[in-house]
C-alpha cells in the first residue's frame, strides 16, 4: 500500500510539472507579446495593480475575457 501511495505521488509531481512546463509554453507563445510590456492595455505579468481591475470582476469574468477577447486581445489571446 505504502508503494502504491509513492508512486501515485510521483506520478502527480510529475504532471503537476507537465502543466507548468504547457503554461510556461503557452504564456511564451500566446500571451508574452502584450503582457510582458503592457502593449495596448494589457496588463503586464505579475502586476499586481494590473490585474485588481479585472480580477474585482471575478474570476469567471476573467475566464470569458481571455475565451472570447477583450479590447485589443483577440480571442483566446492568439495575438
Amino acid at each position: 500500500m505504502k508503494k502504491i501511495v509513492m508512486m501515485m505521488a510521483g506520478a502527480l509531481l510529475v504532471s503537476t510539472a507537465a502543466v507548468q512546463a504547457d503554461g510556461k509554453k503557452i504564456y511564451t507563445e500566446k500571451c508574452s507579446a502584450c503582457h510582458a510590456s503592457g502593449v495596448a492595455g494589457a496588463p503586464k505579468f505579475q502586476n499586481k495593480d494590473d490585474w485588481a481591475p479585472r480580477l474585482a470582476n471575478g474570476i469567471d469574468a476573467l475566464l470569458a475575457s481571455a475565451k472570447k477577447g477583450k479590447n485589443a486581445m483577440p480571442p483566446m489571446g492568439t495575438c
